[in-house]
């Protein structure tokens, strides 16, 4: 998982390919390499730290769920 720092109130787009040079966040990297994907975008509910997940196969999106 990538720990990151989150914003309360603030959205994000959480990428949903694997293909993003930023991960966890998307670049538009789909665009080109997973045409059929989309980045999943949410709004964190607090302030603080979260574990998002890098292997893409979590079932709750787009936190890690210890899927890998």
């Amino acid at each position: 998982p990538f720990p990151v720092e989150l914003k309360a109130g603030k959205s994000y787009a959480w990428c949903s390919c694997g293909h993003s040079k930023r991960q966890p966040f998307c670049d538009g990297a789909h665009k080109k390499e997973a045409p059929g994907l989309a980045p999943l975008r949410f709004t964190a509910a607090q302030d603080g730290p979260a574990l998002l997940c890098g292997c893409k196969r979590t079932q709750s999106p787009p936190f890690c769920d210890g899927s890998h």
